[in-house]
């Protein structure tokens, strides 16, 4: 068989003589909606006395910059020269130094205050798109792996070392609410980071958003009595998976068949192999707040799927616990199983600058942890309020191959600056309308 040479390196002239060109066109949609929405304004705020002496770059702009710089792929300090290459979109940029030392700047007090202008910007979003239709907070812990000694990683239960943060996302916005970072032998259970995250979540709601029909959704790991009491303190809502422990196995073989409904698929249709039913379990006799209830889903396991020796009858067994009422017990099971969805959002998150921690020091690594968070709302944000269409649910890596990252040409004319997209790329329209409806936002006060 013979390869067809390709002939590129030998046949094109290849010269670096072209002036004004952006490798980050459409990243500047993303600095352009952090000014509009008030989030730039609202960071620099937030760091208001950080700066001893008078210098050229604000701390909190900074901060922008770096969420922008996350935002757009990058995952180290030294990834902000994508933006500080480029002055004529994103103006003068801080040094690497600089900006360590605004992140190093950090402390708790000011990392509560750089949470508030997150939630003052969040408010003015909702403002322009709109309030979800149910407030849904999914929390989920993940690894992350530190390939160095860094301050507090630890082994974790799946034998690697590194860090073990909680976080905490809504659904319908896909918007990062909060998150803690932990060592990597936190455990997966523990209600006090479960409440501290779930307190820092709802702290980023917009006045009026909080009410009894919030949902909070978790799995085992969030089975704990503490955290569950604190969630129906606050009057809310919970749907957590179970274990299935000896008691829970007995009630789900006592089910007759009868009782057995048909399982939901996502679209509403009933799905083949897929049953639920509701658990005869004496939740509230064993400490659990009162209307809880167990409901269990049954099916059976895909080709390939190893079963346990204690499924019964070559059905796989989940079970979840809620205080949610009503008889469509197939519609809260639906419901729960949407809880995966958090999952995608941590893999963005680790696809936005979470997937490796940068610095040894704790507290710096839990301030990039609020920076990473501070970016994937500024994606969210563009979704919702620029885009439409396939963006504006695709993922990070397809937003910046399509959007972000294509590649553009300044030129000026009548002292203005003019941003030329190339004539054939296939989203070209999709982002100048971006940068319209840009323009068309209202500036947060």
């Amino acid at each position: 068989m013979q390869v067809k040479r390709t002939e590129l390196v030998e046949s094109v002239q290849i010269v670096a003589d072209a002036d004004r060109l952006t490798s980050r066109a459409g990243t500047a949609v993303l600095a352009g909606l952090a000014d509009r929405v008030g989030l730039a304004g609202a960071l620099a705020q937030a760091m208001v006395g950080v700066r001893q002496r008078r210098s050229r770059h604000d701390p909190g702009r900074t901060l922008c910059d770096l969420a922008v710089m996350l935002a757009d792929g990058g995952d180290c300090l030294a990834d902000l020269s994508a933006l500080r290459d480029q002055p004529a979109l994103f103006g003068e940029v801080a040094s690497d130094a600089t900006a360590w030392r605004a992140l190093a700047a950090l402390d708790p007090q000011r990392l509560v205050a750089v949470r508030q202008a997150r939630a003052k910007a969040r408010a003015h979003v909702w403002e322009l798109a709109g309030a979800p239709r149910r407030v849904v907070l999914d929390l989920d812990a993940t690894l992350i792996t530190a390939h160095s000694d860094k301050e507090q990683a630890a082994g974790n239960y799946k034998h690697g070392f590194g860090f073990h943060p909680l976080l905490c996302y809504e659904a319908e916005t896909d918007e990062a609410r909060a998150g803690v970072l932990r060592p990597g032998n936190a455990g997966a259970n523990t209600a006090a980071d479960h409440v501290a995250v779930l307190d820092l979540a709802l702290a980023q709601l917009p006045e009026g958003a909080v009410g009894p029909g919030l949902l909070v959704r978790a799995d085992s790991g969030g089975a704990t009595h503490a955290f569950l009491d604190h969630v129906v303190e606050r009057g809310f809502r919970f749907s957590v998976g179970f274990d299935l422990t000896e008691p829970v196995r007995e009630a789900i073989l006592a089910v007759p068949e009868q009782a057995w409904r048909p399982a939901l698929t996502q679209a509403g249709e009933q799905r083949e192999g897929a049953a639920v039913a509701e658990l005869a379990l004496d939740l509230e006799g064993n400490g659990w707040p009162a209307g809880t209830r167990a409901i269990c889903r049954r099916e059976r396991p895909h080709p390939g799927a190893q079963l346990s020796f204690t499924d019964d009858n070559g059905y796989r067994f989940q079970v979840f616990i809620t205080n949610q009422q009503g008889r469509r017990i197939e519609r809260l099971e639906q419901l729960h199983r949407q809880h995966a969805v958090v999952e995608d959002r941590i893999r963005c998150g680790k696809d936005t600058g979470l997937r490796n921690l940068p610095f040894r020091a704790f507290a710096a690594n839990t301030a990039w942890l609020e920076l990473v968070l501070c970016a994937q709302d500024l994606l969210a944000w563009t979704q919702r309020l620029l885009l439409s269409g396939e963006l504006a649910r695709c993922e990070p890596k397809r937003l910046r191959y399509r959007l972000l990252h294509v590649a553009g040409r300044l030129t000026r004319h009548a002292r203005r600056l003019r941003l030329h997209l190339p004539r054939g790329w296939a989203w070209g329209n999709e982002l100048v309308e971006a940068f319209a409806r840009l323009r068309a936002l209202p500036q947060a006060p």
